[in-house]
């Protein structure tokens, strides 16, 4: 099945409402380590709301009116009480809290932190947003941005797998945010400055873009379609593309030239 036909019987997929509930599939190298935190704060939620239902209607049973006539008044200040409820407070803060903020603080520096290196040959895309629209810009055989032969797609991304790519984001207008369910990442569209993203896809296909800051009245109309190939279909795609932007490509529409030079 191409990527093409695939992308079709996709489209044209019902989906149930349990499938409906699941998240995204995960196509990228380091999306599994932002499901696991998202689960383990969910799972723990879960486990408090139960824990919090069940002692509240579990007192409410114990110590109803039915059960004891007469109630007994506390202020909750005595000793024994500010004790417990000193040692459940700080058991919460630093066995929960503290320690998601410890995973999340160590998966940010050691892996979405931690930039490809040059060595690493990163695909570079150069990002605008705009209401309602997303631009991607490619440094054509020159390998330099805003020259002739950039290859630049409107609401049409295409990335190969196994590679790792850095987006450098701008805005035309107001904020945006540049959203990949597939691969758990975003990151906001800013006018007047420069924002970063990378990721390394892991499966061919066709996905879907999302902008995920509410932009405008036309908010719900701001997406963009990821494809996804091998290393062999990428080169054969953008080489193709490559020589269209050559031959198309029109010196004189200034609009076409939003780029700017590739910064570190």
């Amino acid at each position: 099945m191409t990527v093409l036909s695939a992308a079709v019987a996709n489209t044209a997929k019902t989906w149930t409402l349990w499938e409906r509930m699941q998240t995204p599939e995960d196509i990228s190298v380091n999306g599994h380590l932002i499901d696991w935190l998202f689960n383990f704060t969910t799972y723990l939620n879960l486990f408090f709301f139960i824990l919090v239902c069940a002692g509240i209607f579990g007192f409410s049973y114990l110590y109803s009116a039915k059960r004891n006539k007469k109630a007994y008044y506390t202020y909750g200040n005595k000793k024994i009480h500010i004790i417990v409820l000193t040692v459940i407070g700080l058991s919460v803060f630093l066995g929960i809290d503290m320690n998601i903020t410890r995973i999340s603080n160590q998966d940010y520096v050691e892996v979405f932190a931690n930039w490809p290196k040059e060595d690493e040959k990163p695909l570079r895309i150069e990002v605008m947003a705009q209401q309602w629209a997303w631009h991607f810009r490619y440094a054509g055989r020159d390998g330099v941005f805003n020259t002739e032969d950039d290859v630049v797609q409107l609401n049409d991304l295409r990335l190969p797998v196994g590679r790792k790519v850095i987006f450098q984001v701008v805005s035309k207008d107001v904020i945006h945010s540049l959203y990949f369910p597939n691969t758990r990442r975003k990151v906001d569209a800013i006018p007047g400055r420069i924002t970063r993203l990378w990721f390394e896809l892991t499966k061919d296909g066709y996905y879907n873009i999302a902008c995920a800051e509410m932009c405008g009245t036309y908010h719900y109309r701001m997406k963009a379609y990821l494809t996804s190939y091998t290393q062999n279909n990428f080169e054969e795609w953008m080489k193709e593309a490559e020589d269209k932007a050559i031959a198309q490509n029109d010196r004189e529409n200034a609009d076409l030239y939003w780029g700017w030079p590739w910064t570190w």
